[in-house]
């Protein structure tokens, strides 16, 4: 609970949002944020490898 309202101090939600306009394509800054995080977690996901067994196992 301490965290949220520490972040809600330090970042004004009550203003109106930021958008940006590719012709007919308009989306919130939020928005992008969030959609080229998300994709920069599925690339390192592809791209780093799974952690693997020391061992004889099979």
């Amino acid at each position: 609970m301490f965290l949220g309202a520490l972040l809600g101090a330090l970042i004004n939600l009550n203003g109106s949002g930021r958008y940006i306009h590719w012709g007919f394509i308009q989306i919130s800054v939020a928005n992008l944020v969030v959609i080229v995080l998300m994709v920069a977690v599925f690339v390192l996901a592809i791209l780093l490898p799974f952690p693997r067994r020391k061992g004889g196992g099979q």
